[in-house]
């Protein structure tokens, strides 16, 4: 079993009733509800909960973390990111959504500025799969088409990914590199760009379908970092 954290800033559904009448429970909610389909032991985190709700405890028995993030980013601790860092480099699986890659602990990881274009304009967007054989593609069809969505447009400041398994096209005429993996550490990441808080994203079953793929593909695998620094040989060393 999966053990889950579902991190949300929380502050969409208590300031805009649009957000609130699509995700009562809040995005976290909503999420950790079809996660939750999986039998995973999901739990779920917010902004203003002591420690953002991740605590060393909660962290420690995480395996997969998922965020979403937009008004607040610079209220997030960088205490609380630096562990969670620290986390993914020993192999937490880290999913980053949506608005989530202007978060402190996304662009701790890229060491990039994650910048990118945006619009909100009622925007068709239709996300292509261009890795049909990767598992977090499995039971996607050709592309997800969704009727509105907020635009994500190149270029996106991000490093060259390790995979690409979607590319958006938006009907103003932009792409954007929608479903990104990387490898840090002993950890994955992750990134899914659909997602925005005033549409109906994460109901979406295809959507959800590919969190719950990523989820299982990041997972940690059963093994321990690396042991770094000097190094006793393995072999006796000929003397010269």
């Amino acid at each position: 079993m999966t053990r889950v954290t579902v991190w949300n800033e929380n502050r969409h559904e208590k300031k805009n009733p649009v957000v609130s009448d699509i995700y009562p429970e809040g995005i976290h909610g909503a999420i950790a509800g079809f996660l939750k389909e999986e039998n995973h032991e999901v739990r779920t985190a917010t902004l203003d909960e002591e420690n953002h709700g991740l605590s060393d405890e909660v962290l420690n028995n995480t395996d997969v973390l998922v965020w979403w993030g937009h008004l607040a980013h610079d209220e997030v601790q960088d205490e609380i990111v630096e562990k969670v860092q620290q986390r993914v480099l020993d192999g937490m699986g880290l999913i980053v959504l949506h608005s989530g890659h202007f978060s402190k602990i996304f662009k701790k990881l890229m060491g990039t500025s994650c910048d990118l274009k945006w619009r909100e304009a009622d925007e068709k967007e239709r996300l292509w799969v261009v890795d049909p054989s990767h598992p977090i593609a499995e039971g996607v069809g050709e592309y997800i088409e969704l009727e509105k969505e907020e635009m994500y447009g190149e270029h996106f400041d991000i490093p060259a990914p390790d995979e690409l398994i979607f590319t958006s096209w938006f009907e103003g005429g932009e792409i954007f590199r929608s479903g990104c993996t990387f490898k840090r550490g002993n950890g994955k990441v992750f990134y899914f760009r659909p997602g925005h808080e005033t549409y109906p994203t994460y109901h979406n079953e295809q959507i959800q379908r590919v969190i719950k793929n990523g989820v299982n593909y990041v997972a940690p695998v059963n093994r321990k970092r690396p042991v770094y620094g000097n190094a006793q040989p393995l072999e006796t060393i000929a003397a010269k």
